[in-house]
């Protein structure tokens, strides 16, 4: 038995050095089943990154809006939007979905 183990030497070890790594390969922290679960982590915060620069650039554009020189149409925009103005002879229809 020893003399089998002797002459097998370098396969046996060479068989669990192998297996070592393919099973590092595919799990571990650094492996590949974890790699695409990390990118699909980067991806989805990426996509909030961007739904929340947007939103940024619109509160930006809103704001310069109701800054010192007071754009009078937007005011009127809102108004409307918030308390369901309208001008004389105006039908105002509002739309539920």
């Amino acid at each position: 038995m020893l003399k089998k183990i002797k002459k097998n030497y370098f396969f046996i070890i060479s068989t669990f050095l192998i297996l070592y790594f393919f099973f590092n390969l595919l799990s571990g922290q650094r492996g590949l089943i974890s790699y695409f679960e990390k990118k699909q982590i980067l991806s989805s915060i990426q996509a909030k990154e961007l739904a929340l620069t947007n939103q940024i650039k619109d509160l930006d554009f809103k704001n310069s809006l109701l800054s010192d020189n007071l754009d009078l149409d937007y005011i009127e925009i809102l108004i409307r939007e918030r308390f369901l103005l309208g001008k004389k002879n105006e039908t105002i229809y509002i739309i539920k979905k």
